[in-house]
């Protein structure tokens, strides 16, 4: 049994060698050549061409954090924003050896509006864009503020074409202080684009104004995995000083990544807080001007649906303390318009 056993095994080694033999020898790509077409129309579109002796397959890195596998080496790509990009293509033998090739392009990408409110009907906010948080922080989504929101016309109205959303010294509901806290969750929501809201905001001491938005999955994953995006955040103690920050798992609450840009009257003057939000980046800026880039990635939580939301705390873990001598101060929104 030994005997054939061996002679069974030396069997198989030849023929696995001479199998092997038998292949075709593997070349490495050559002569590779990478061209792009780009679409006159502001559409986003680019035309890539990738050419190679030797390859099966080409991996376009498209400088945005999108790959995409193409074995003719030909594909049309819509870029989501403008942008200057840097395009690597890798071509592929059949047995795995590569070759890349890069190159630059600059691409212009016109942008539609897609959503807006205009705050140009009279009375509460429309119930068809917007809802409202009730209460105190204890129910969960709260930063030991001391404000009770409420759906008021005290609290929160339009009028004159634009919301205002007050906070007033008052004990209600067992608080010292009434607001207002209204979002689009369940009524609106996008992925990448362009927001803008246009604003007025409070004064005094402890006031803390915030225009935002967090991921449509906070129900199901919770927050900080959900994603935060803090378009706008204004203290009162700090008054021509707005903040931009991205909260999510590692870097939230305190820990969070942002910037910060000093303005100025920003109580008594409109200023346009905006985010331009891509697969690649996370741009902050008021006014069109850029004061702060945070660059996304496809593991982190910025690259699904997110709601938007408007609200003015008082005090809290950011607000801090409140002047004594505080009554009343409001945030003024002339309107809130998404592009993509």
């Amino acid at each position: 049994m030994k005997y054939f056993a061996a002679i069974l095994l030396a069997t198989l080694v030849s023929y696995s060698c001479k199998k092997k033999s038998s292949g075709v020898t593997d070349t490495a790509p050559t002569n590779l050549t990478l061209s792009a077409v780009v679409s006159t129309d502001n559409s986003g579109n680019v035309n890539f061409t990738a050419s190679a002796s030797n390859a099966v397959n080409y991996e376009f890195d498209f400088g945005n954090g999108t790959f995409q596998n193409v074995p003719s080496g030909t594909v049309t790509y819509k870029y989501p924003a403008s942008g200057n990009y840097t395009v690597k293509v890798t071509a592929k033998s059949a047995g795995g050896q590569t070759i890349s090739k890069s190159i630059d392009i600059s691409v212009t990408v016109a942008l539609t509006l897609i959503w807006s409110e205009e705050f140009s009907t009279a009375g509460a906010p429309d119930p068809a864009k917007w809802g409202y948080d009730i209460g105190t922080g204890s129910n969960g989504w709260g930063n030991n503020e001391a404000q009770y929101y409420t759906n008021r016309a005290e609290n929160v109205t339009v009028s004159n074409g634009t919301l205002k959303i007050t906070a007033r010294k008052e004990t209600f509901s067992g608080s010292n202080y009434t607001s207002a806290r209204i979002l689009t969750k369940d009524k609106f929501s996008f992925k990448y684009g362009k927001i803008e809201a246009r604003a007025k905001l409070p004064q005094g001491i402890g006031t803390w104004a915030a225009i935002w938005m967090l991921g449509n999955n906070i129900s199901t994953v919770g927050w900080p995995a959900c994603g935060e995006i803090d378009i706008m955040e204004h203290i009162g103690a700090q008054q021509n000083k707005i903040y931009g920050t991205v909260h999510y798992p590692g870097f939230s609450g305190g820990n969070a990544v942002g910037g910060t840009v000093n303005s100025t009257n920003v109580a008594n003057e409109f200023r346009r807080y905006g985010v331009e939000w891509t697969a690649s980046t996370i741009k902050f800026s008021v006014d069109d001007v850029v004061f702060f880039t945070f660059n996304n990635n496809a593991t982190i939580p910025f690259n699904h649906n997110f709601f938007v939301i408007l609200n003015v705390a008082m005090g809290g873990n950011f607000g801090g303390t409140i002047d004594p001598a505080f009554t009343s101060s409001a945030m003024e929104v002339d309107y809130v318009r998404v592009y993509q």
